[in-house]
């Protein structure tokens, strides 16, 4: 059995899935700051302009281009990046016309759920790199698709998980791999979340000036507009998302695939509701709890909304994974990770860690590696395979949750295997004239 000391020792050469050194994370790799990778963003709020903005911290980046569907706060951040780089970027209402920007080295994505199989797709084929926000689709199928087509395309495409870059992470499910825990039985994940209160129905409204309604449906069915199903709170309707579980769910659900080694489970259900707020305007569950079988350990997700409390860990609704083994229980979450040791005869079974803080900015290491990765041509930390396979077990919690049964998953085919009907909920129905990539 290793002992800490050990562990602290071997730190710098333990790696994640990805196999890239924590070491290398923190490493200055910046050989080719005079080679500038153009970028162009789609979707302008929120994570889309936090990942660029972080992406242009980067010497030998530019951006020259931006795309949306509100032309009024597209224009508000074209004058934004010109203050700030002295250029302009060209803008665009349709991302096709963007992808035809000439000079444009690579994309990233920070549209709803809804539109990245689309978007990742055209981009891919007109020869693009792509940095997609997570999840990566609002369907299975859908994140099939774009596996094909990176992979047909070559290109190099990052998912926004980043917690696959965050030596924070690194170091606890390094920690976790040595063994020192025992046999893993149980993984928690979880997202007690402070917010939800207040989410009332409201009546459709006219569409606000500026906004392309039409194209912000795209592939969706045609709605009138109402002010709920749009911008941030887009996540808890089930044309556009999938609430917590696809929200919060794929970032904690990756690092339990990325601890355990696995794709994906067996068997899935789950239970809940609109528990907390049967009446508000969400269509998602407040709160859910989902069992997920993979054979040699179970996976329990839970979710509630507006429930800041936090199992294992001290911080207030922060979202986190727990790895419960035969010695002791590690528990990480983006603030903190530390070991709770059993007992056994008066004694720990393993050494006691005091909470280990985070001290980087994870996001920050996550776009540095996706502009390393556009100039060597490798694999970036979060590939596409990790954000199909997390969004696989996310959506699987939600079509337990929607159809009521304990479903099976055969992998090989690709299929619930034990409740055919249940298959509807894999492949999107799009509204025309948007279609499925059809792989050419």
């Amino acid at each position: 059995m290793h002992d800490r000391r050990s562990f602290i020792k071997n730190l710098g050469a333990a790696t994640l899935a990805t196999g890239i050194p924590l070491t290398q994370l923190n490493a200055n790799r910046n050989p080719t700051a005079d080679v500038n990778v153009r970028v162009g963003l789609i979707g302008v709020r929120g994570m889309g302009w936090a990942n660029l903005s972080s992406f242009l911290k980067i010497p030998g980046t530019s951006c020259i281009a931006l795309c949306d569907v509100d032309s009024s706060l597209l224009e508000r951040r074209a004058l934004e990046l010109e203050s700030s780089f002295g250029k302009r970027p060209k803008t665009f209402n349709d991302h096709r016309e963007f992808l035809k920007a000439k000079g444009l080295d690579a994309v990233i994505i920070g549209t709803p759920d809804h539109w990245h199989c689309i978007q990742i797709t055209d981009a891919c084929a007109a020869g693009k790199d792509v940095y997609v926000e997570k999840p990566i689709a609002n369907s299975i199928t859908e994140a099939n698709l774009m596996v094909e087509a990176t992979r047909k395309y070559n290109r190099v495409v990052q998912v926004g998980q980043w917690q696959r870059s965050d030596p924070h992470w690194i170091e606890a499910i390094s920690y976790l791999k040595t063994g020192v825990l025992g046999r893993i039985r149980q993984v928690r994940a979880w997202a007690t979340v402070n917010y939800g209160k207040g989410f009332d129905v409201v009546p459709d409204s006219p569409t606000p000036p500026g906004v392309d309604y039409d194209r912000w449906l795209g592939p969706a069915p045609a709605r009138p507009f109402n002010q709920n199903r749009f911008h941030g709170s887009f996540r808890y309707f089930w044309d556009y998302a999938g609430g917590l579980m696809t929200d919060w769910g794929v970032h904690m659900l990756d690092m339990v695939l990325a601890g355990m080694e696995v794709s994906s489970p067996n068997s899935v259900m789950a239970i809940g509701g609109k528990m907390a707020f049967p009446d508000n305007a969400a269509e998602t569950p407040d709160t859910l709890t989902t069992v997920y079988d993979f054979d040699n350990f179970s996976l329990v997700w839970d979710q509630y909304m507006a429930m800041g409390t936090s199992p294992y860990l001290e911080e207030s609704g922060e979202p986190g994974v727990a790895f419960i083994g035969e010695n002791g229980i590690l528990a990480i979450n983006r603030v903190s990770w530390k070991v709770l040791p059993f007992q056994e005869d008066g004694k720990y079974l393993v050494e006691a860690l005091p909470p280990r803080k985070s001290s980087v900015n994870p996001l920050d290491e996550h776009t540095k590696n996706f502009y390393d990765c556009i100039l060597s041509r490798k694999d970036p930390n979060c590939t596409i395979e990790m954000g199909r396979d997390a969004a696989l077990v996310a959506h699987l919690g939600n079509i337990a949750y929607r159809s009521g049964k304990r479903l099976e998953w055969d992998p090989a085919k690709g299929i619930i295997s034990n409740h055919s009907k249940v298959n509807s909920y894999l492949t999107p129905s799009y509204r025309q004239p948007w279609k499925l990539w059809n792989g050419s």
